[in-house]
């Protein structure tokens, strides 16, 4: 389903995006009762009067519903002057601010808890579900209502359509199979038949789909990007019990998973009222007047949107999201590397995970990185002799340096896919403000040569050849044949 949440990644296509939903509308609609109602010879006949209004009921309400969730404002942070100054106060010196609150370098902002950045936007989204091209607008705090009403409406018409249309196709098609074909249908009500046919099938199929996981999020409290971080978590967690390497300790500055449940999530009933923004259950779809939760801007970091109820699950409150060892890893390379922008955001980055630690983690992970460090020692002392001569081969290749100049840094945010194939670009997500990784135009001279290292990427300025293992200089060692990087 990648891509399915945010369409095409070329703005000028997305332009396009709500005219063809409206011409959809206006194809399922309204050319199926001109159809009906003008083929006389297409059983059973013109829509009775009841069916026509029922139907042309629920189109007024699609339309509605549709108007709300693309134009509805999805939501701003507002904050009180010198909010910047304030919260780097009160995080980096102690104050009474939020301790754990995050700083979107787009917005030049605090970022709350469960906003994303979204790179269509260009801001950051309270409680951020998915930026959808279908509306032109993100699914957040205050268009969820909206934009689930938008699904229920057009599912619902979706399925009296079909009866409409399936029983023309019994009675006018199948029911008459055996009589002669001047008899018939004519062969535009065969055609358009067939074209609406296939409209609705796709329409439905997909819709119903988007439905059903919008109703299991909306009931369990999440949103699609949260969805994603769970995904993500448990994975590290299976790989984390299964002894692999990959997460363990050497590659993630001593990281030691911790499972973190998902605090949001209340009960059926609490998920439900919080997200529509009322307990009166009787609202939660009216097209007209039914309304949603606003963010409250009046006292930042106070009310909706700016705090969530946890259920107590865990540990401590604000454990969400559980942090992203691979985004440690990189930045680990980075800061090594010499990367400003790298270094600036390591410190952040191991205050958070310190947070999920207690003193046994860290001892563990302490004695974990002494016994990888010892092996490492040990590795390259017996090798020691043999890299120097495959490092000197590596130095007469002259190409060697400049291909690895020419190397790109690995694409932020894509590293990670859930099972359906999705990423949080795929959702919208700004991935490079999101990872801030520190690669060039990040903070970092755009002068810098890329070189990459058994760690990642840096300037080539930092010690990083001591950590190649035997494995990678041997790679290394066939450049001089192949002619390119592998």
């Amino acid at each position: 389903m990648t891509n399915l949440q945010t369409g095409p990644t070329t703005r000028g296509l997305q332009r396009f995006a709500i005219p063809a939903v409206c011409g959809l509308i206006t194809f399922l609609g309204y050319y199926s009762q001109y159809l009906f109602n003008t083929s006389a010879d297409l059983a059973p006949g013109p829509l009775t009067r009841r069916e026509s209004i029922i139907f042309n009921i629920l189109l007024v309400c699609v339309w509605l519903t549709y108007y709300q969730a693309c134009t509805v404002d999805p939501g701003q942070y507002k904050f009180p002057p010198k909010e910047k100054e304030e919260e780097d106060n009160n995080n980096k010196r102690g104050g009474r601010g939020p301790q754990k609150a995050k700083w979107c370098k787009k917005c030049d902002a605090p970022k709350p808890a469960r906003a994303h950045h979204c790179r269509h936007c260009a801001r950051c989204i309270p409680r951020m579900d998915h930026h959808c091209p279908w509306t032109g607008n993100c699914v957040s705090l205050q268009t969820f209502p909206h934009f689930l009403r938008f699904l229920v409406y057009t599912n619902a018409a979706l399925v009296y359509f079909a009866r409409l249309l399936w029983t023309r196709l019994y009675y006018g098609l199948w029911d008459q199979r055996h009589v002669p074909a001047y008899l018939g249908p004519s062969v535009g009500a065969l055609l358009g038949c067939t074209m609406l046919s296939i409209a609705w099938f796709a329409t439905q199929f997909a819709l119903m789909v988007l439905l059903v996981t919008t109703v299991r999020s909306w009931m369990l409290g999440k949103t699609m990007i949260e969805e994603w971080e769970a995904e993500r978590h448990e994975t590290l967690l299976a790989r984390s019990y299964d002894g692999d390497d990959y997460w363990g300790a050497d590659g993630h500055g001593g990281f030691v998973p911790v499972k973190v449940e998902f605090p949001y999530d209340n009960g059926f009933w609490s998920n439900m009222a919080q997200a529509m923004g009322t307990n009166n259950f009787l609202r939660w779809f009216l097209p007209v007047g039914g309304g949603g939760p606003k963010i409250s801007n009046d006292t930042p970091w106070k009310g909706t949107g700016w705090e969530y109820e946890e259920n107590g699950f865990n540990d401590r409150v604000g454990m969400w999201p559980p942090p992203d060892p691979e985004k440690l890893r990189r930045e680990r390379a980075g800061a090594g590397g010499k990367w400003p922008g790298a270094r600036e955001n390591l410190s952040t980055e191991k205050s958070e995970v310190d947070y999920y630690r207690s003193s046994e983690d860290m001892k563990t992970a302490f004695k974990r990185r002494q016994q990888e460090d010892l092996r490492r020692r040990q590795q390259r002392r017996q090798h020691s002799s043999e890299e120097d001569e495959i490092m000197a081969e590596l130095e007469e290749d002259e190409g060697y340096e400049e291909r690895s100049r020419t190397r790109s840094p690995p694409q932020d945010g894509r590293a990670w896919m859930n099972s359906e194939g999705d990423t949080l670009w795929d959702y919208g997500v700004d991935v490079d403000e999101e990872e801030n990784y520190g690669y060039p135009g990040q903070g970092v001279s755009e002068s810098l040569p890329l070189v990459k290292t058994a760690t990642g990427y840096n300037d080539g300025q930092g010690d990083e050849d001591e950590d190649v293992p035997l494995a990678e200089l041997i790679r290394r060692r066939k450049v001089k044949s192949n002619g390119v990087l592998e």
